[in-house]
Parts: C-alpha cells; structure tokens; sequence
C-alpha cells in the first residue's frame, strides 16, 4: 500500500526547515545503513544525535499525530524519531529493503512502514524519485514539499540519481499495531468508506455504527499492542 499524505508541514514549516538545516552540519549518510544497503547508499545526512534533527523531528511527530490520514494508514504503535537527508548532483540509492529492526538509544522498532517527507519541490531538482516496487511493477514518487509518503518498509525501492538541483527530506519507519501491510491495506479501505457513508448518512446510522463495530473488531483480532 502506497499512499500520499498532503499538507504535513505547512510552507512556511518547510523554510524554516530547510533554513534550520542548511546552517547544520552534513555527513555521510552510511553511517545509518546496514552492510547491504551501505554499498547502495549515496547521499549526505543530518547525524541522529543532532539537536537541529531532534527539535525539527519533534514538530514531524506533533504534526503527523494531529493528520488523521496518517493514524489511519499507519496505525502507529511507535515512530521512529524522524531522520534528514539531502541528494545533491551525482547521489541516489541503489535498489534495497529497509532494515527489518531499528534502535533509538535502548528502544528497538520492527520497522513496518516507511515513510518519506519530501523537503524539496519537485522543481527544485531533476531526477530524486523514489521508486518503490511491488507486485503491479515500479511507483515513481516525486512530491511537493511538505507532503509524505508511507509505503511498506518490506519493498524494494531505490532513490534515482540526482542530475542537477538537490533533494532535501525527513526519512523515518513506523512499527503499526497490525504488522501485516495487506490488513493495514483493508482497515484503510474501510476505515475512509466508514467516513464516507457516515457523511451521508450520519454517524448515528445503524449502518455506520455497525460498519464501525466490524472495523473495531477486526482491529482487535489483528492489533499487537
């Protein structure tokens, strides 16, 4: 399940962003991948530890914590503290799957769903798209900045090489309360048709409550909480 989530950051949230960022120091973005993805990985990165990286991923966290799209498709247990990086001329990702286990100081993350937060415009830079594979073929994804996408943390992808411009952007995992990525898929489904009716209908509909019932349950047998 790939899906756009608009507006997380505003534009002026975006410049203050890029502002705060530009005047922080950059290093090789290795020092994040495992042994695999280390030979694929090419770009610079914000150090985790950063102050700047903390305080800006904080506002991340805040903004996605208020987006109920994001709960929805996520279905967040823990978040990953969000993460920066920037693809300047020549830089791209190779073909690779996340790693399956992140750690934040003692806290361990199975990392279920990946997500990008495009800090750059499209028309800031050629070249930059994320590409994600699944079983329909390649996805291309080039956003505006402010906007995210989730995507399994199980699929391949890669970041095209960048041909002129740069790409700046947020880049971090969710372990969600239903691990399986075709069960978040369904919950989605139903929970944006339970909206959808109740918008017609009301919320007090006997269709609706009992649409939301199923929907509750089905969380209930899949959750690990």
């Amino acid at each position: 399940m790939l899906i756009q989530i608009e507006g997380v950051l505003t534009a002026d949230q975006v410049i203050d962003f890029r502002r705060r960022l530009s005047e922080a120091a950059w290093v090789d973005g290795k020092v994040t991948a495992g042994a695999q993805s280390a030979q694929a990985k090419h770009n610079l990165q914000i150090p985790e530890d950063a102050p700047v990286a903390r305080e800006l991923g904080e506002i991340i966290l805040g903004a996605l914590g208020r987006h109920e799209t994001f709960v929805s498709a996520a279905l967040p247990l823990r978040v990953f503290p969000p993460l920066f990086n920037r693809y300047d001329v020549g830089m791209g990702f190779d073909t690779h799957v996340d790693n399956s286990i992140r750690f934040a100081g003692p806290v361990r993350y199975r990392t279920d769903v990946s997500a990008t937060l495009f800090l750059s415009d499209p028309d800031d830079y050629e070249g930059g798209e994320l590409i994600v594979e699944d079983s329909y073929g390649e996805h291309a994804v080039k956003l505006p900045a402010g906007d995210l996408v989730l995507y399994p943390a199980s699929s391949l992808h890669r970041v095209a090489p960048i041909t002129s411009g740069s790409r700046w952007a947020s880049f971090f995992w969710m372990q969600s309360m239903v691990r399986e990525d075709a069960r978040r898929a369904l919950l989605f489904d139903m929970d944006n048709a339970i909206r959808a009716l109740s918008t017609q209908v009301g919320q007090a509909d006997p269709s609706v409550v009992a649409l939301a019932g199923a929907y509750h349950n089905l969380i209930r047998m899949w959750a690990e909480v």
